[in-house]
């Protein structure tokens, strides 16, 4: 006689939450790891977004340094998120961890529900998360709105796929106080599921009400409704020849292992792409598996040809969303191959990913100094050492920038400017760049700024950095080494540097 043990539907229901709890748990306990290890080398863009969140934590006041209202925070949900982080965590650096933790988690969870969904295996959502973890443009983007973005973008797929209006609309206002342009990607999802149509306007309504009153408060209180870094960006020259569109080339000169490991799942999303369009032909079944995951490559393609038609400079970050929807789509297609030929060389191709992305990441030696990819002058370490120093020198004085802002108006305590925190220096920024713009493009730019006050002058500083050749008089100097720019030199002068 056999004895039949049954399993009660309470113990049931707390072993199946407590295997649904470790991948959250993993991916957290990982991510708070990478997180640690790339701390040294956070980008000078982060610190302009955790000075901002710092104001607004301590202060509540939107802008790069307390003494002046700016508004060049291109992410406001990023901002704003990490001042609520920052007010109970205390520490704007922390703030951006636990962020990151969080961001990260939220990924992995939209990951599972739509790999489950499709009916891929149980690694899809893990291996997902761990190719976009490793990737070194990716990992030089943390702290930053880029984890948000994937975050966002994974529950945008499964609200598209669950058919649920309402909640695509608001995760799409979300999107839009993200990034502005992941409104592109967005809609390309949007218009690619079946039927598009039906109560869209629910997604319209719910995306607007989200959006739109922060949108109003920044154009109304803050002067301009997009960011005034969309005239900054367009307006710096330095960068020669490259823009958005062949800016990877560049990066393939400076950082040729770690612009490869970024950029090879976007090239084999669309080798895979290919492939899958061709077994639709045929009616097969990785198709039929991966279907949902489809947009996701029109998407990243439209995403990446909008700004490569606005003409900004291509720093790294830009790269995001469709370095994020390309990854998603290769691990979407990789998880759904069934013959075991196609399976192996999938399989490969993942694993190979994975090892060259950790490969360049660790071929900059541990730890690094610098982000795998980067364009910044000098070390975040130097520049924390720097910032302090500044800071007794100039005391209550105003100290103009030398080209970068962020961790030294982060660190040095004091009032440093530039474009990006000098709004009377934006005024005349704003009437260069329409000169350069067609009818349409001017009537754009004039919306934008309706209430900007353009009576404001330039702050006229009592110091300025300045790079290059020894000025005379100069109260102070330090050599900025990064293998983007070289060797440079950075001194502290009196007046604005001009040299006037």
């Amino acid at each position: 006689m056999t004895a039949t043990l049954r399993r009660e539907p309470g113990a049931a229901t707390a072993a199946s939450r407590s295997r649904g709890l470790v991948l959250p748990g993993v991916v957290a306990l990982l991510s708070a790891g990478v997180f640690a290890l790339v701390r040294p080398h956070l980008v000078d863009d982060t610190f302009i977004t955790l000075s901002y969140a710092r104001n607004l934590a301590f202060h509540a006041h939107w802008g790069l340094i307390p003494a002046e209202t700016s508004n060049t925070a291109t992410s406001p949900l990023n901002v704003l998120l990490l001042a609520a982080l920052t007010v109970v965590l205390r520490n704007a650096v922390l703030a951006a961890g636990a962020l990151f933790v969080l961001g990260q988690v939220a990924l992995a969870l939209a990951l599972r529900r739509a790999g489950d969904r499709a009916g891929l295996p149980a690694w899809f959502a893990p291996g997902a998360v761990a190719l976009l973890t490793v990737n070194p443009l990716l990992l030089s983007s943390i702290g930053l709105e880029a984890e948000l973005g994937a975050a966002g973008l994974a529950w945008l797929l499964v609200c598209a796929a669950d058919r649920r209006p309402v909640a695509f609309g608001v995760l799409t206002g979300l999107l839009t106080l993200v990034r502005p342009d992941l409104v592109v990607i967005a809609l390309v999802l949007f218009a690619l599921r079946a039927r598009f149509w039906v109560k869209a306007w629910q997604s319209v309504l719910a995306a607007a009400a989200v959006a739109l009153p922060w949108f109003a408060f920044s154009w109304v209180v803050l002067g301009s409704a997009v960011p005034d870094t969309v005239i900054i960006k367009t307006l710096q020259k330095s960068w020669g020849p490259w823009d958005f569109g062949n800016g990877p080339g560049l990066y393939a000169e400076v950082f040729p292992l770690a612009t490869v490991a970024a950029f090879l799942p976007a090239a084999l999303a669309l080798l895979a792409f290919a492939v899958c369009l061709v077994d639709a032909a045929r009616r097969g079944p990785l198709w039929t598996r991966v279907r949902p995951f489809t947009p996701l490559v029109p998407a990243g393609i439209a995403h990446y040809l909008a700004y490569s038609r606005l003409h900004v400079p291509p720093y790294h970050w830009y790269y995001g969303p469709s370095l994020v929807a390309a990854t998603l789509f290769l691990a979407a297609v990789a998880a759904a191959t069934v013959r075991v030929p196609a399976r192996v060389a999938a399989a490969t191709a993942v694993a190979g990913v994975l090892v060259v992305s950790v490969g360049a990441y660790a071929a900059g030696g541990l730890p690094r100094r610098f982000a795998p990819l980067m364009s910044n002058h000098a070390a975040t370490a130097d520049y924390e050492r720097i910032g302090p120093e500044l800071g007794r020198l100039v005391g209550g004085g105003t100290v103009r920038s030398g080209g970068e802002i962020g961790v030294l108006a982060y660190s040095c305590g004091c009032a440093i400017v530039d474009l990006f925190d000098d709004r009377g220096a934006v005024g005349p920024a704003i009437a260069e760049r329409k000169a350069h713009l067609g009818a349409l493009g001017r009537a754009l730019v004039d919306a934008n700024f309706r209430f900007f006050d353009f009576g404001d002058r330039p702050i006229v500083t009592d110091f300025a950095l300045v790079r290059g050749d020894p000025p005379a008089g100069a109260l102070a100097h330090w050599t900025l080494t990064s293998p983007w720019a070289g060797i440079q030199q950075l001194y502290l002068v009196r007046g604005n540097g001009s040299g006037a």
